[in-house]
C-alpha cells in the first residue's frame, strides 16, 4: 500500500528516494521473524491469543508510522507493523491445518492463499486513493482499521487448537529444526518463498518503473497495478478447480513454474533490446500474478501435509522463508534499480523463478519409482 507513496514520504522525511526501499524489506523481515516466534507459542497456547496479540501490535506500529517525522523512527514502526501482522497472518494458515486435511485442506489453503494474496495485489490502488484524500500519512489508517475490524470479530471466532492450553515452549528453535529436516517440508516452502521472491520483485520494481521511468501517477499506477494483478484470483480459483478434478499437485506446481519463468527471461530480453515500455511490464505482472496462484497453495499445503503435528510452526515456517524471499527480491531490485529501465526487476524475477525450479526439483518432487525386472524362475528365494 506505501508503494505509490515512497516519493512523497521520502521527501517528507527528507532522505533520497532509494532509503525507502527499507520501508518494504523491514516490514517483511519483521513479519517473518515474529512468526517463529507466534508459530510455536501457538501450538501450545492457540490462535486466538496469536491474533489479539498480533493486531494490538499493528494498531500501535501503524499510529507509529503516521506520526514518525524521521526515517529512522519510520522504519521501526514498520518493523513493529510486520511483526503484528505476522499473527494473524500464521494463525489462519494452522486454523486450516487444524480443521481440514488431504484434498479439503488444499481447497481451503487455495481460498486463504487468495485471501492473504489479493490485499497485496489490489493494496497500490488502495494506498493511490487514500494519498489523494490525505498524503502519505492517511496510508496506515487502513492496517489500523483492519485490525480493529479483526479484534471486534475475535468473540465469533472459536479456537481450533485441541487442547489449547500448557506451558510455553522453552525453546523456539528446536520445533524448527526438526520441521526445516524434512526434505519435502524445505523444498515446497523453498519452492514457495523463492516463487513469492518473484511476485515481490515485481511488486517493487512496478512501482519504479511506472512511476519513476514511464511518468505515470501514482493513481494511474494503482490502477494499472490492480487490474493487472488480478489474475492471482484467477490462479487460485483455477487452482481449485483443479485440485477438484484431481490433478496432482505436482503437475500444477512443475508446469506453473515453467511458465512464470518464460515470462520475465521475455521480459529480460525486452529490457535490454527495446526502449521501456508498459505492455511487456504488465504482460509479466499478470502473468506471474497467475502462476503465483496456482503454485502458492499446492506448496503450502505440501509443506504443512508434511508437519501435521505442528500445524503452526510449520506454517510460521513457510511464511517467514516467503517474507524472507520477499524482502531479498524487493532489496536486490531497488538496489540495482538503474532509473531508466525493468532491467533489474526482470532479472531478479528470474532468478527467483529458477531457484524455485531448483528448489522443488531437488526436495520437493516425488521421486520417480523405476520397476524391478521380473524374477526369473529358476532363481533362489533365498539370494535375494
Amino acid at each position: 500500500m506505501i508503494l505509490p507513496s515512497l516519493s512523497e514520504t521520502a521527501v517528507a522525511l527528507h532522505v533520497p528516494v532509494a532509503a525507502m526501499g527499507a520501508a518494504l524489506a523491514i516490514y517483511l523481515l519483521g513479519l517473518g521473524a515474529a512468526l517463529l516466534v507466534y508459530g510455536p507459542v501457538s501450538d501450545r497456547l492457540g490462535r486466538r491469543p496469536a491474533i489479539v496479540c498480533g493486531c494490538l501490535l499493528l494498531i500501535g506500529g501503524s499510529i507509529g508510522c503516521a506520526a514518525a517525522r524521521t526515517l529512522p523512527h519510520f522504519l521501526l514502526f514498520r518493523a513493529i507493523q510486520g511483526i503484528g501482522a505476522a499473527g494473524p497472518g500464521m494463525a489462519v494458515f494452522a486454523m486450516v491445518r487444524d480443521l481440514f486435511a488431504g484434498e479439503a485442506a488444499r481447497v481451503r489453503m487455495s481460498f486463504v492463499v487468495l485471501s492473504i494474496n489479493v490485499v497485496p495485489m489490489v493494496a497500490p490502488t488502495l494506498g493511490a486513493g487514500l494519498m489523494d484524500l490525505g498524503g502519505w500519512r492517511l496510508i496506515h489508517a487502513a492496517p489500523l482499521v483492519a485490525a480493529l475490524t479483526v479484534l471486534s470479530a475475535i468473540p465469533h471466532v472459536e479456537e481450533t487448537l485441541p487442547r489449547a492450553s500448557g506451558p510455553v515452549p522453552v525453546g523456539i528453535l528446536g520445533p524448527c529444526r526438526r520441521i526445516l529436516a524434512c526434505r519435502a517440508f524445505l523444498g515446497h516452502a523453498l519452492c514457495n518463498a523463492a516463487a513469492a521472491g518473484a511476485v515481490f520483485a515485481y511488486i517493487t520494481g512496478s512501482a519504479l518503473v511506472f512511476i519513476d521511468v514511464l511518468g505515470f501517477s501514482p493513481t494511474a499506477y494503482g490502477l494499472v497495478f490492480g487490474a493487472s494483478s488480478l489474475s492471482v484470483m484467477a490462479g487460485a480459483a483455477l487452482n481449485g478447480r483443479l485440485t477438484a478434478r484431481g490433478i496432482c499437485p505436482h503437475r500444477v506446481i512443475g508446469i506453473s513454474l515453467a511458465g512464470a519463468t518464460l515470462l520475465p527471461a521475455m521480459l529480460l530480453l525486452h529490457a535490454l533490446a527495446c526502449p521501456p515500455a508498459a505492455s511487456p511490464v504488465i504482460a509479466a505482472m499478470a502473468g506471474m500474478s497467475l502462476a503465483f496462484g496456482l503454485v502458492s497453495p499446492n506448496a503450502m499445503h505440501g509443506a504443512t501435509e508434511a508437519s501435521p503435528e505442528a500445524a503452526g510452526t510449520a506454517g510460521a515456517v513457510v511464511i517467514c522463508l516467503q517474507m524472507i524471499g520477499a524482502a531479498i527480491a524487493s532489496d536486490l531490485v531497488a538496489r540495482f534499480f538503474d532509473g531508466r529501465s525493468a532491467l533489474s526487476m526482470a532479472a531478479v524475477m528470474l532468478g527467483a523463478c529458477l531457484a524455485a525450479i531448483a528448489a522443488y526439483a531437488s526436495l520437493a518432487r516425488p521421486a520417480v519409482l523405476v520397476p524391478l525386472p521380473p524374477r526369473s524362475h529358476t532363481e533362489n528365494p533365498h539370494d535375494l
